[in-house]
């Protein structure tokens, strides 16, 4: 029988300020060994929840707080949250602020070194080692990119060797590789050494990999804790909450309409294919697993560039003196009308490729010619009417106390003459009539999202760059992203993202530009890089899972979305009706 290793009991907890509590009697137990996803729509209170672990509710978040919390059978009311700290290592979902050295060694030391442990550096290099960042220990913290940070602020909580760890978003701003890797981790922590393992996390899929239990949170709720398969096939409970189970899983949901929707659903493609298959749905296989490319975008009449790049390289000079390549030789036209993913491993040059379209940095060798100007060296001002460069954080856009004031800044700043029609024009396209005279540091992370937009297409730019429009996101909200990317083709030529998020890729863009290392590997439509499976496990990608169960069925396309997935086995399912027929 399993020991309890966390419990709440009765927990209340509103917000100054608050008209209605956050949380609203919850009772929790966590067993020690446990694998825990607590998931919910927006606001549901799952950070809240995981707040009260470590004591930083009720110590450092002030309000009214009432029931009673007991952490590793000692009740944690009169312990501080340092205290508390050596039993639970937290991962917060802002994590770049727990990095607070100048180096990658440093940082990852220096919670031990505090606490006073001699062994701190043994103790860093070990969380390194776990991680994959032994070879960057001597790199300064503005060095890695936002991947590389984020599993640096999962190293500094494994310094201290706790027995619980808690992670709210475990694979923002991972490709994913490394978010395989991460949750690779956590399952060697929790079954090789016993570790209480609690994440926060919108992406069922690793739930459904690495999880054993499920906490569902629904208005400062607990609705229920169920073992993992009978929490994901919960279907319907889960689409009402605006919660997304595995693609595979809603396919097979959605595929059993002749049956009882009641049974446990398969969780990942394998087992996909094999329920399937068992069901007899009349799938017919091709001869051939080989899908049937077709180019996703066609040009005709004359073809307008809108971005070139002629051998680019950008390097940066390190605090040694030394020269670190960051991109090298890259050679790009972007055209207009594309709506543009670039994609690849964490410290691929992504974002420093798009960095150099709009003017923030300078080529170090190379062209870079937007519209006809070269951008080399040209003040990043001069570009804000021709290129838009929305930030991977959108509240590091704000500086107005509302959200019409926010996208009429840039536009006075210029002086339009036409400024208050096309923040009324924005308002409307993006959906923020009523969210107006809000503030939007105040917003969620959705509405700031479209907000930083608005800001961004106001201007009408060229080009639109934006830099993981996704992250942080849930997956209902990550859905309303892919309508509202389609609302920016009609205000801008050219749309360029740089993401992690496979399914967005697959819905949204049409055409992938695949970087490594500093350079394009690859450049072709989804089909093609898709159906590429060496391509991607190089990049540090991976198929989603409707495309990898498209292949394991041998259906004659690999299928980006659900919907097309159903509709292409229906289609199938008819041909197989007509052939037996006959």
């Amino acid at each position: 029988m399993r020991k309890s290793i966390l419990e709440l009991n009765g927990v209340t907890f509103t917000y100054p300020g608050a008209e209605q509590p956050v949380l609203r009697d919850v009772s929790l137990q966590l067993d020690e060994g446990d694998f825990i996803a607590i998931i919910g729509s927006n606001g549901s209170g799952k950070s809240t929840l995981c707040k009260c672990f470590n004591g930083l509710i009720p110590h450092y978040y002030t309000g009214d707080f009432a029931g009673e919390v007991t952490i590793c059978g000692q009740p944690a009311d009169g312990k501080s949250v340092a205290e508390l700290s050596k039993h639970i290592g937290y991962v917060y979902q802002d994590f770049e602020n727990q990095l607070v050295r100048p180096t990658v060694l440093d940082d990852v030391s220096f919670t031990p070194l505090n606490y006073g442990f001699a062994d701190y550096k043994e103790r860093g290099e070990r969380a390194l080692a776990l991680t994959g960042l032994s070879d960057l220990r001597n790199e300064f913290i503005w060095q890695l990119s936002g991947g590389q940070k984020h599993l640096l602020a999962l190293a500094g909580a494994l310094a201290m060797d706790p027995e619980i760890l808690v992670i709210d978003e475990p694979v923002a701003q991972l490709d994913p590789q490394h978010a395989r890797h991460i949750y690779d981790i956590l399952r060697r922590l929790n079954e090789e050494q016993g570790k209480t393992i609690v994440v926060i996390e919108h992406h069922a899929e690793f739930i459904a990999d690495y999880c054993k239990n499920v906490v569902l949170m629904d208005k400062g709720e607990v609705r229920w804790q169920k073992p993992v398969r009978e929490a994901l096939s919960s279907v319907k409970e889960l689409l009402e909450l605006g919660i997304y189970p595995p693609d595979v899983t809603r396919a097979a949901w959605l595929l059993q309409s002749d049956a009882p929707r009641t049974h446990l659903l398969p969780l990942n493609a394998v087992e996909a294919s094999a329920h399937m298959v068992l069901r007899q749905d009349a799938i017919v296989r091709t001869e051939s697993s080989e899908p049937n490319y077709e180019q996703s975008l066609t040009i005709t009449g004359e073809v307008k560039h809108v971005v070139q790049m002629e051998n680019v390289h950008l390097s940066y000079r390190t605090i040694h003196k030394t020269m670190h390549p960051v991109l090298n030789g890259v050679q790009l036209e972007l055209r207009q009308g594309e709506s543009i993913a670039l994609i690849g491993n964490n410290g691929a040059g992504k974002s420093s490729l798009m960095k150099l379209i709009a003017g923030i940095v300078r080529p170090t060798a190379g062209t870079v010619n937007v519209k006809g100007m070269v951008v080399n060296g040209l003040p990043p001002e001069r570009l804000s009417g021709t290129v838009a460069y929305v930030f991977q954080n959108p509240e590091e856009m704000f500086i107005e106390d509302s959200v019409r004031k926010e996208i009429a800044y840039y536009l006075k700043a210029r002086k339009l003459v036409d400024a208050e029609e096309r923040v009324e024009e924005m308002l409307t396209a993006f959906r923020l009539s009523e969210l107006a005279e809000r503030d939007a540091r105040l917003l969620s992370g959705g509405q700031q999202r479209r907000v930083s937009l608005a800001i961004g297409a106001a201007v009408r730019p060229a080009v639109m760059l934006l830099d993981e429009p996704t992250a942080n996101l849930d997956i209902s909200t990550k859905q309303e992203m892919v309508h509202v990317l389609d609302t920016l083709r009609s205000h801008v030529e050219t749309v360029v993202i740089a993401t992690h998020d496979m399914q967005l890729v697959s819905e949204w863009a049409t055409r992938i530009i695949v970087m490594h290392q500093g350079q394009i590997i690859a450049d072709g439509t989804k089909d093609e890089i898709f159906a590429d499976g060496l391509l991607l496990r190089r990049a540090g990608l991976a198929q989603t899972q409707l495309m990898e169960l498209s292949r394991l069925l041998g259906l004659p396309r690999i299928c980006s979305s659900l919907e097309d997935f159903l509709s292409l086995v229906e289609v199938q399912k008819e041909v197989a009706a007509i052939h037996g027929s006959r």
